[in-house]
């Protein structure tokens, strides 16, 4: 069953797994902001966000029993605002990475419910309802990382900052899981030498110096929890499509090479593209068929990464 693509609802294609995937990484459709068209049933177009939320539960319910007992899921979820406008229905404004015509409200139409306990501009706070609910549910909700994107879409609002973040959030199927956090360290500034006449450590010529317990240079630290990666939209046919750099070092702290990973919620197919680029393999759900042909494509134009080498295929979809 690995790298498969099971075309219809991941609520359901999820029962159909026999194997057990090492970890999850996904971006569910986000609350209100597109018709994928097609599906009555699709996710995202919910009457209210605990509506949404509830039915993203349902489906990492099913994800958590195909997982190993030492996995992982990591899921990126972006924000929406709430703009109820009476008589034009329910407006969620949210950052959106092309201007397609299903980002239009006669295409995708926003519910005219008034939804209670929301005030007109509010920020929903999508993504820490999903993280609680969660956690509620069950699973160890270990990180918030922070995607920051240096390139936001633009935003013509006078009375709030640009966004230019989204959430991935880490959580594990129980207490203790698989993490490699090598595979993701960050290289470390190198402090210098120790002046033994004043006992610290310094840079010449800097005016910097680090606390003075420190006993040596260290080439790597730890990945930082705040990311900076491009938003680089696909030229494909699919609406909303994440960078293989963000989802990268979640894979390579994740997983070991030949585990499965699993993504729920297809779409393009990155998070397959990505896998095998770093000797993993996939099983994925989407609910539409049509994109079966462009994840293939995409699958097919991976290279596999040399060891300790930063990947190619990775810098030539950044590049389309």
């Amino acid at each position: 069953m690995r790298d498969t693509i099971l075309f219809g609802d991941c609520r359901d294609t999820l029962k159909q797994f026999d194997e057990k995937a090492r970890m999850c990484v996904t971006s569910p459709p986000y609350y209100g902001l597109r018709d994928y068209g097609g599906e009555d049933s699709q996710i995202g177009q919910e009457q209210t966000p605990e509506e949404f939320i509830d039915e993203l539960v349902k489906v990492f319910r099913e994800v958590k029993n195909v997982l190993t007992d030492d996995g992982t899921c990591w899921v990126n979820l972006g924000d929406s605002y709430y703009n109820y406008r009476p008589g034009r229905g329910q407006g969620l404004a949210k950052q959106t990475v092309s201007n397609t015509k299903q980002d239009l409200p006669d295409v995708c139409p926003r519910r005219g419910n008034r939804l209670e306990g929301l005030k007109e501009k509010d920020l929903i706070g999508i993504p820490w309802m999903f993280a609680f609910a969660m956690r509620a549910d069950g699973w160890y909700l270990r990180q918030d990382i922070i995607w920051h994107k240096p390139n936001p879409m633009p935003e013509s609002v006078r009375d709030r900052c640009t966004k230019s973040h989204e959430y991935i959030f880490l959580f594990s199927k129980n207490k203790k899981y698989f993490y490699d956090n090598e595979a993701i360290k960050e290289p470390a500034k190198d402090w210098g030498t120790r002046d033994r006449s004043k006992g610290k450590y310094h840079n010449e010529g800097t005016g910097l110096q680090p606390h003075s317990g420190l006993s040596k240079s260290y080439p790597k630290k730890n990945k930082r929890s705040v990311w900076s990666v491009t938003n680089k939209p696909y030229r494909g046919a699919h609406f909303a499509v994440y960078p293989p750099d963000l989802i990268e070092p979640c894979i390579k702290a994740g997983s070991e090479k030949g585990d499965i990973i699993l993504d729920p919620f297809m779409g393009s197919g990155t998070t397959a593209m990505v896998a095998k680029s770093l000797g993993r393999d996939y099983i994925g759900c989407e609910l539409h068929e049509d994109y079966g042909n462009l994840i293939q494509k995409r699958v097919e134009e991976y290279q596999p990464v040399a060891e300790v080498t930063q990947s190619p295929l990775l810098d030539a979809i950044n590049q389309v």
